[in-house]
């Protein structure tokens, strides 16, 4: 069973560890303090999915007082107030009319009863989509920072401009560098499928899906340029 879920401990010891590989390779950088934001993160969306696995009991207790509240009217309707009370025993008209409206009182009331049961869900839903918001984000910011730097600079007769960035010349720093922007969007897709762990909907399991295919492509991406860099190698 350890190993068909994901642990977020381990989740945060990696992002943690990342970090200092960073800071010792790369300590002036910005990405030292993106992957510092990445543990931080990663720490507080680990929390909200744990949170988001406990049943949500307030709601649950007014969805089961609002259903005690209905049988009792029910109850009420058709034991104290029987139907000869209301209209005349003889009145088959009245009568079927009655049962009608009882049907119809019961269908909406199942279906009243049925979206209250829905409400819990979609309570978790907004939350999860709160805090992804911000996953999101950083996912932006890590393929910002891997974005100028191009495998080209490494070329001889690469020449920069007065408004070109500030380039990585080495080689092999160069690869360490895009490759730890690449294992900062594959913890970024685990700390998603923490949510799709905790929550058992189909939405969220979208959701996560299409953050986890976000950060894959933008890891495709730095790995071609990472294969260029072996070629030129």
């Amino acid at each position: 069973m350890r190993y068909r879920s994901l642990d977020p401990r381990l989740i945060i010891e990696t992002a943690e560890r990342l970090e200092e590989r960073i800071g010792e390779r790369f300590p002036e950088a910005g990405l030292r303090g993106v992957a510092a934001e990445l543990v931080s993160l990663s720490r507080d969306l680990a929390k909200a999915a744990r949170d988001l696995e406990a049943p949500i009991w307030w709601l649950r207790g007014v969805i089961v007082a609002a259903f005690m509240a209905g049988v009792a009217v029910f109850l009420f309707v058709g034991t104290i107030l029987p139907l000869d009370r209301i209209s005349g025993a003889d009145d088959a008209v009245q009568s079927m009319q009655g049962i009608e409206a009882t049907i119809n009182t019961v269908i909406l009331a199942v279906l009243g009863f049925l979206a209250l049961v829905r409400t819990e869900e979609r309570i978790k839903r907004k939350k999860v989509f709160r805090q992804l918001r911000g996953l999101r984000s950083l996912i932006h910011v890590i393929d910002m920072h891997q974005l100028t730097k191009d495998p080209a600079a490494l070329s001889a007769d690469f020449k920069p401009t007065a408004n070109s960035p500030r380039r990585i010349t080495n080689a092999a720093d160069l690869a360490r560098y895009l490759d730890y922007c690449s294992e900062m969007l594959s913890i970024t897709g685990k700390i998603a499928a923490l949510f799709a762990q905790s929550v058992d909907d189909d939405v969220v399991i979208d959701v996560v899906n299409d953050i986890e295919n976000l950060s894959s492509n933008l890891s495709r991406k730095i790995w071609q340029k990472i294969t260029l860099i072996e070629d030129r190698r």
